[in-house]
Formats: C-alpha cells, sequence, structure tokens
C-alpha cells in the first residue's frame, strides 16, 4: 500500500504493518480558537498535558465527510455508507508525545455511536448531521437529537481560497493538523492511545460563514470574541491501528 511508504513527514516511526482499518476523510473544514490553558485543562484528563502554540491552547471545531470505512482484508467495500461528523477537538501531549484529545463527536452513523464509540472509547454524540456540496461551496449542519441532555448544534458554509500547500514543521498550520496519534479515556478513568498515519496534509486556507454554532455550550466555554483560522483540504485517506491502554 503507497500510503505505507510515505512516512518522511511522520513525526515518530509506524507503529507496524498491521493496521485494521482505512477510512477517507474528504471535504474537510478547520476552524480553530486559541484559548487560555486555564479553561481546557478541568475538560483533560490529569494524565495529559496540554500542547500549546505560542503559549495558547486551542479548540478545533472539525467538518468533513466520511467517504467510507474498510476493515483490513476488505479494501474494496465500506462497512458503512458515507456520512458527515463534527467533532471538537484540542492538543495533548502523553510523555512527550503530541496527539488529539477529542470533547465531543457529533455523527448520525449507527456504527460509529453504538460501536466504534465503545471500541475508542470516544465521546460520540447522536446527531442529525447534513452535509452537500455546491461547488465551490461546502454546506454542513448539525443538531442532536432530543435523547440529549444538552442541546448543541452547528451550521456553516465554506469554501478553499488559496492554492494547495503542504504544512511546514514549526508553524501554527502544522501545529494545528499534522497529529499521528490520538487520546481517550472510559468511564473508569484508564487512558488509551490510537496510533494513526496518512499522508501530509494537502492543506488550502478556507473562508467560512458559521451561522449557528453551541457545540461548546456543554463545557461552558465561548469563543465568541476571538477570530478563528479556517484551513480546508480535499482530504487524506487514513490508516487506523488498535487503540492500546496506556495507564489506570
Amino acid at each position: 500500500m503507497k500510503i505505507l511508504q510515505d512516512i518522511a513527514h511522520r513525526p515518530w516511526p509506524l507503529p507496524s504493518s498491521l493496521w485494521n482499518m482505512q477510512q477517507k476523510w474528504r471535504n474537510l473544514l478547520f476552524c480553530h480558537w486559541p484559548i487560555s490553558p486555564d479553561i481546557l485543562r478541568p475538560f483533560i484528563p490529569s494524565s495529559l498535558q496540554l500542547d500549546t502554540f505560542n503559549q495558547w491552547a486551542w479548540i478545533g471545531i472539525i467538518v468533513f465527510k466520511m467517504e467510507g470505512i474498510y476493515l483490513r482484508g476488505m479494501p474494496i467495500i465500506s462497512v458503512v455508507p458515507g456520512f458527515a461528523e463534527i467533532n471538537v477537538r484540542t492538543y495533548v501531549q502523553y510523555n512527550g508525545k503530541p496527539g488529539i484529545f477529542f470533547l465531543s463527536l457529533d455523527v448520525g452513523d449507527w456504527a460509529s455511536l453504538h460501536i466504534a464509540k465503545r471500541w475508542y472509547h470516544l465521546p460520540y454524540q447522536a446527531s442529525d448531521v447534513i452535509f452537500r456540496t455546491e461547488s465551490p461551496l461546502h454546506y454542513c449542519q448539525s443538531k442532536r437529537r432530543r435523547e440529549q441532555s444538552i442541546p448543541a448544534e452547528f451550521k456553516v458554509k465554506y469554501a478553499p481560497n488559496s492554492d494547495i500547500f503542504i504544512p511546514k514543521q514549526g508553524t501554527i498550520d502544522h501545529f494545528l493538523t499534522e497529529r499521528y496519534c490520538l487520546y481517550s479515556t472510559d468511564l473508569q478513568g484508564n487512558l488509551y492511545s490510537g496510533e494513526i498515519h496518512h499522508q501530509a496534509w494537502p492543506l488550502q486556507h478556507a473562508e467560512a460563514e458559521i451561522s449557528s454554532s453551541t457545540l461548546l455550550s456543554p463545557f461552558g466555554i465561548s469563543i465568541t470574541d476571538v477570530l478563528p483560522l479556517f484551513h480546508f483540504s480535499k482530504g487524506v485517506n487514513t490508516l487506523f491501528w488498535n487503540i492500546k491502554k496506556l495507564s489506570t
């Protein structure tokens, strides 16, 4: 598989060649806001350190279309139909290893809500998510279902507005996107890590109009007085390895 040979951009070696799942992410919008580390700290496990850039922590809302999920040995048939996802995340380190920590992931996909949620110990939320493209614009909106205790929604339209570039190490573009590990916790507080791999992000600067955003309301976080950074990517194919328990 060609993606396994494209590793020069990775910050550490591949864990092995025995990945177990491939996902195809398309037409992504990265929305990022700087935020005080003190505001985010209560939502991050004590075993993780907040990763900062210029002394700021960063919170991201990422919108994309999941084009397909493929299990190892089944490279042609996706195990689910395509669906849209909106996740809220921040950036952390564990023993010096940088990664992603998710605060929420809004999807309407049954497998994500009932299988991946338990498998990867990720905070998936049942939502009605609609995604459509009217080139060059992409539209996405989500609304948590009634059974969710705290309502939350997000609505955005966006488009790229620059040439494609590969983010350079040491830049904010690189810090916010080039991550090859996720961290999660279970209900007992155990910490887990999941390794991922993809080719370097083909990024573009983007313009976006967010007309509704309450995904951070459950955490009591307000970012309305800060201008976001927007990036677009046409997408990457991503490999996942089995999640591993790190600590209790």
